[in-house]
């Protein structure tokens, strides 16, 4: 019964929740050694990414990937930007927006 009443309350926020953002763009080259991928929404959000294997065979094997998001913001309307990398180094992110540690 609590899965019921669960269930029915999860679907009605579902649906009472407006959902008008469509993929206007989708595109994607899967490769074994090299990726890209690129979507846009209606909404202003695209994501945008090229992946490789660095090191490929050895020990030291690792993917890089190069990318970026941007969004915009729903109440000022100001689109944001993230850039990154990421690789052995971890998650690498870059913009405008985000804090940046202080120059020793």
């Amino acid at each position: 019964m609590k899965f019921l009443i669960v269930f029915v309350a999860l679907f009605a926020i579902a649906l009472a929740r407006p959902n008008d953002v469509v993929i206007v763009r989708s595109e994607s080259d899967v490769g074994p050694q090299q990726w890209s991928s690129d979507v846009e929404t209606s909404d202003g959000t695209s994501i945008n990414q090229k992946g490789s294997l660095k090191n490929e065979g050895t020990e030291h094997e690792a993917a890089v990937v190069h990318g970026s998001y941007s969004w915009v913001d729903e109440k000022t309307g100001e689109k944001f930007t993230v850039t990154y990398v990421a690789d052995e180094n971890g998650f690498q992110p870059q913009g405008a927006h985000l804090p940046v540690a202080p120059v020793a």
